[in-house]
């Protein structure tokens, strides 16, 4: 039997309320055994926490914050997930993670900064929290947010 959401209410996270659209999509979909969510950003409190590139020259987004924001993006694709399937309980596989950091050009710590959604997942769903992942660099991501992430979910 999974315990994730007591797990969840151990580690004192308590997952937000689901994001609204920015445009026209919902914030995940299910099919069959399986959960996808629409890209998340960081949203707190209904607003980005902070906007810009990570890595850039005046240092607006530090490689530290934007992995906090990944930790918090992953928190708001949980939530759309427990939207979806009612409980967390329900999940028996993380199975992809695919996470966006808006970068400097110079910037490769990409993989560093969407750790803060793997070890977030890691710690709450133990060995089904480990997944395939990429994590990619991208120019800009909407609203200019640092991070943006996507998970796949299994489901029973």
């Amino acid at each position: 039997m999974a315990v994730y959401e007591a797990r969840i209410a151990q580690l004192g996270i308590e997952l937000p309320e689901v994001a609204p659209p920015v445009a026209a999509y919902v914030p995940a979909v299910v099919t069959g055994n399986y959960a996808y969510t629409s890209g998340q950003l960081p949203f707190t409190a209904g607003g980005l926490p902070a906007t810009g590139k990570v890595g850039d020259a005046e240092g607006l987004v530090s490689a530290a914050a934007a992995k906090g924001y990944a930790r918090t993006c992953a928190l708001n694709a949980l939530a759309a997930v427990r939207a979806e399937i009612g409980s967390l309980d329900r999940v028996t596989r993380i199975v992809k993670l695919v996470g966006f950091v808006a970068s400097d050009p110079a910037f490769t710590g990409q993989p560093g900064v969407i750790n803060g959604a793997s070890e977030l997942l890691g710690e709450i769903f133990g060995e089904a929290g480990r997944h395939a992942r990429s994590a990619v660099g991208v120019a800009v991501l909407p609203l200019d947010a640092p991070v943006e992430l996507e998970l796949v979910v299994e489901f029973a």
